[in-house]
């Protein structure tokens, strides 16, 4: 294990510094259709400097403690009811990586982090990964969002991943800015892409918009005093918390774009960023 940590580290010196994604990643069904956010999904791919491999937090892995997952051929989960047998039978075979995980394990000093063999690949990475990296030939570790734990606990934990951006591993948030399934206004699951948003949903929006192009983090990690509309927008923490990761190692020279800047459904947002 040693010699595979040295290996990775003496290969990704030779690599640019990584860019940082955070992705809304909205319905499973992004996963197979042919939509706008699909296809800037994959012209990000083709745009990107090639990863050594990507770790991704997911909205959709929420665990009592800190997990990354370490084995090397990571299950393709299937984590939603109700969908199209289509979409049950995408497979996302991308291998793992046992030694990034080790290797995330023991750099993170902030709260310790765990290996977990049990979890794999939800719909939160493989839904976007597949259209980013159709070929499944880079390796992908997930990172568990702790659920016991606030706002500023998950920024912090995220900064000391930054070391991965310099060792060409690409890091993906993957969850939505503004969330509130129990308020999505559709007529069919095919619907769920209809572009309009509530008042207080394209409010909030533009609001986490604004902040993110100023670099204020700590206005975004006390995101329910920033508005009203804020309990609508983000009723439970799960969908927000990648956001945070992915800024947290936005540096000083990095550039922020946003891209699939929509509200779907009434109450869902798409807004992505690209930390560069």
């Amino acid at each position: 294990m040693i010699n595979k940590l040295r290996d990775i580290v003496d290969t990704t010196k030779r690599t640019p510094v990584m860019p940082v994604l955070f992705v809304g990643h909205g319905s499973p069904m992004n996963a197979i259709e042919d939509n706008p956010f699909s296809r800037k999904w994959g012209e990000i791919g083709k745009a990107l400097p090639r990863p050594s491999a990507i770790l991704c937090i997911s909205a959709h892995w929420e665990t009592n403690g800190t997990f990354v997952t370490t084995m090397s051929k990571p299950e393709t989960i299937h984590d939603f009811g109700g969908f199209p047998c289509e979409l049950f039978n995408v497979q996302y075979p991308a291998p793992g990586s046992p030694a990034l995980a080790e290797s995330i394990k023991q750099e993170i000093k902030h709260n310790p982090v765990d290996l977990n063999t049990d979890w794999g690949l939800d719909h939160g990475s493989w839904s976007v990964l597949r259209h980013v990296y159709p070929e499944a030939d880079i390796p992908v570790v997930e990172l568990s969002i702790d659920y016991t734990k606030g706002m500023q606990y998950h920024y912090d934990l995220a900064k000391e991943l930054a070391f991965l951006r310099k060792r060409g591993v690409l890091i993906v948030g993957s969850g939505n800015m503004v969330h509130n399934l129990r308020l999505v206004h559709v007529k069919s699951i095919e619907g769920f892409n209809e572009p309009y948003g509530y008042d207080w949903a394209l409010e909030m929006n533009d609001i986490f918009k604004q902040k993110i192009q100023s670099a204020d983090h700590k206005a975004l990690i006390n995101y329910p005093s920033l508005s009203k509309a804020a309990k609508l927008a983000v009723p439970t923490p799960d969908h927000y918390i990648p956001l945070l990761y992915a800024l947290s190692l936005q540096e000083k020279k990095d550039e922020i774009e946003f891209f699939n800047d929509q509200a779907l459904a009434g109450s869902l947002t798409m807004t992505s960023v690209i930390i560069r």
